[in-house]
């Protein structure tokens, strides 16, 4: 299983896509980073390209990128983006993460899609199918799969659970859409350990944070990927967290992977509710 971590969270204004980092993970010998989406898209050209020959020369995979839409294209309610506005963006975005190597993006992106107040769910519901269909279909073409992330009732009004990720990703109908799972955000709804067991070979990606701050993962923490590995998930897990402390916290939880894989956390019934 390997282990990344989406750099944006660690990132500040200067830097909003974490870049400064990349050398960091390299270093403590991450197997990828995971990059955010709609801040890559923020770049120009030459610094797209700056940050495409950085990998290269580092060696560092970028296998997946969160953060799909910014909040500027909104895909629910009455005002959103024009479908032309969509398409490119989806086009240009989807273009970008097959450049920097990524075959998963995930679909999280709360800004965009939550339902403006008063607006019916079933209509935002049929907004957003729509656009995962378009947006399948360019995917498919460059070799990517969209993850559907579940988020929290704190920052979201939809698609809150593995239950309603799984309910879109038949709606939508493609092998270009599948399923991945959020730690965090599955801690703090108190989803289904039931619907994930059942799911957990369906994963194509894992998120993961403790549940007290979204900080770095604790050592019950880091039980959820041991479970799921018992289960047959072979995918990545990229740390998405906040810390006061960057570099002690990335070089801390690189070791407790490597020593989690020796028996140290063994017991995953502490993750039973």
């Amino acid at each position: 299983m390997k282990l990344g971590c989406c750099v944006n969270m660690l990132a500040d204004k200067a830097d909003p896509v974490g870049r400064k980092y990349l050398p960091v993970l390299k270093e403590l010998h991450y197997d990828f980073v995971e990059l955010p989406l709609a801040q890559v898209m923020d770049l120009s050209e030459e610094e797209f390209s700056s940050l495409v020959n950085e990998l290269d020369y580092l060696n560092l995979s970028c296998i997946s990128c969160n953060n799909f839409f910014p909040e500027s294209v909104r895909l629910t309610g009455e005002h959103t983006a024009s479908p032309e506005t969509i398409q490119q963006y989806l086009e240009s975005s989807l273009q970008r993460a097959a450049r920097l190597g990524a075959d998963k993006v995930i679909f999280g992106s709360s800004g965009a899609k939550n339902i403006p107040e008063g607006y019916s769910y079933e209509q935002a519901y049929r907004q957003v199918v729509e656009v995962m269909k378009k947006a399948s279909v360019i995917a498919g073409s460059l070799g990517i799969t969209i993850g559907l992330e579940p988020l929290n009732r704190m920052e979201s009004n939809m698609i809150l659970n593995l239950g309603e990720s799984i309910q879109l990703m038949e709606d939508v109908g493609s092998p270009h859409v599948r399923l991945m799972l959020d730690y965090y955000h599955f801690m703090l709804e108190n989803d289904s350990m039931e619907t994930l067991c059942l799911h957990a070979k369906e994963f194509i990606h894992v998120h993961l944070a403790s549940p007290q701050g979204r900080r770095f993962p604790r050592a019950e923490d880091i039980a959820i990927v041991l479970l799921l590995e018992k289960m047959g998930y072979r995918e990545g897990v990229s740390i998405e967290a906040y810390s006061d402390d960057p570099c002690g916290d990335l070089a801390s939880i690189r070791g407790s992977f490597s020593e989690y894989k020796c028996c140290k956390y063994q017991n995953p019934l502490i993750l039973t509710k």
